[in-house]
């Protein structure tokens, strides 16, 4: 009575796993190139004040001597570069200030020597960090290339998943301790996958957040609830101080769960200059580094806010530039709890939550990535032999179906990736029809 159960028990095994396994298989052909290209971007963007540095070494190292006051940088910035200065984020003691310069529409990014007020040089706005950041994202390519990111962020998710599933109930197995060449690839794919596949199940996930369609979905949920939303502290009583600007901001000043928030509404009349608005973020518990905006145009309040590298230190302060209001205080305590988690995750996610032990776990996760994308095709060329390209559809469609079934609640989560999904499954249908 036992051996046919035993025997079915096995068979049903062995058919989930192919099942799997497949989808295992198409995930990887699907997004293997791009995994590898977010390792590699990912992994140099962790370096981005040592690659800043060596870059523009000249430009960093600035003067001895006391800073000057934020409103004469600004205007000696504006003189010699003959635009108008965006914004201002100063920095530790010796190396030089960061100021973004709008010349008829055109952005750069000026290098300021505060203790002299002298321009040491100037790049294309954010330099060469945000050309690998805009790379890492594929955003360089437009609206196309930033979507396609966010599916292979999902399909990474479900990667790791499948993986889990197909290495946890072999991995003791003689089976799998066994097989020669191929046997070996295996393992090395299998226990690299084990090892960091928690934490590129992490970067896949908290990397959404900056994706097109559910990082803004999740940005404008949070804006708009009490998951997100920080508790207005110090807001004036007059009525031009009460109503906020209905368009929200992707300001990177800000922090990401701030960035589609309403902007509060200022009187359309400037008197306070940037040291005033400087004097009162200090008052408010803002100090160095900080970044320092003027308003852009009417109606629009001084942002203040800190350059931070840790989310328990954000802090944000908008001042009304006609009488030095503050519209708004916020601080990562005034945060819902929806908005902490995401931010917290992002600057995990760039390794700087939990300082160079954090950043060596990132680099782990992206170096053993490469690894997964090596050791990948050498299994698959090992397994193909001279037989089929792909996997062969197993024979119990029942099984299919709920494995499918799972793969598409995931993609439900996870709107591109879902959709990519159900192509998948629509084109093996159409294919099967032939």
């Amino acid at each position: 009575m036992h051996a046919p159960s035993t025997g079915g028990g096995t068979q049903r095994a062995s058919l989930l796993h192919r099942a799997v396994w497949r989808w295992h298989f198409f995930a990887g052909l699907v997004i293997l190139p791009f995994l590898a290209w977010l390792a590699i971007t990912g992994g140099l963007y962790l370096y981005k004040p040592e690659i800043e540095r060596a870059v523009y070494a000249d430009w960093i190292a600035a003067s001895p001597g006391e800073t000057l006051a934020p409103t004469r940088l600004i205007a000696e910035a504006q003189r010699q570069t003959g635009g108008r200065v965006v914004d201002l984020t100063s920095a530790p003691r010796g190396d030089s200030w960061r100021m973004t310069i709008d010349r008829s529409g055109e952005r750069r990014t000026a290098f300021v020597d505060p203790a002299t007020g002298r321009v040491l040089g100037t790049t294309a706005q954010g330099g060469v960090m945000e050309t690998i950041k805009t790379l890492h994202s594929l955003s360089i390519t437009g609206p196309i290339g930033n979507a396609m990111i966010e599916i292979v962020a999902g399909w990474a998710i479900a990667l790791v998943l499948t993986g889990f599933v197909l290495w946890w109930p072999r991995r003791e197995t003689a089976a799998f301790r066994t097989g020669g060449a191929r046997g070996k690839w295996r393992r090395v794919h299998a226990w690299t996958g084990a090892t960091v596949g928690v934490v590129l199940l992490f970067q896949a996930a908290s990397g959404m957040s900056w994706s097109v369609v559910w990082g803004s979905l999740m940005q404008t949920v949070i804006a708009k609830t009490e998951s997100g939303r920080p508790r207005p502290g110090g807001v004036a009583p007059a009525d031009h101080h009460a109503p906020a600007r209905a368009a929200g901001t992707d300001d990177p000043a800000l922090p990401w769960s701030m960035q589609r928030a309403a902007v509060p509404h200022a009187a359309h009349h400037q008197r306070i200059d940037a040291d005033d608005a400087l004097a009162i973020a200090n008052a408010r518990g803002i100090g160095a580094p900080f970044t320092l905006r003027p308003p852009g145009e009417p109606g629009q309040p001084w942002l203040a806010s800190a350059a931070v590298t840790n989310s328990r230190d954000a802090h944000v302060v908008y001042i009304d530039p006609q009488d030095g209001a503050v519209l708004l205080d916020a601080k990562s305590k005034d945060f819902g709890l929806g908005a902490r988690t995401f931010e917290w995750g992002l600057y995990t996610h760039m390794g700087q939550q939990y300082g160079e032990a954090n950043r060596l776990l990132m680099l782990a996760g992206a170096m053993g990535t490469l690894l997964l994308c090596v050791t990948a095709p050498i299994l698959w060329w090992k397994r193909r032999g001279g037989r089929r390209f792909a996997p062969a559809p197993i024979a119990d469609p029942a099984t299919s179906r709920r494995v499918a079934a799972v793969m598409l609640i995931v993609g439900m989560a996870l709107p591109l990736t879902g959709l990519t999904m159900l192509a998948a499954l629509a084109g093996e249908w159409l294919w099967g029809k032939r």
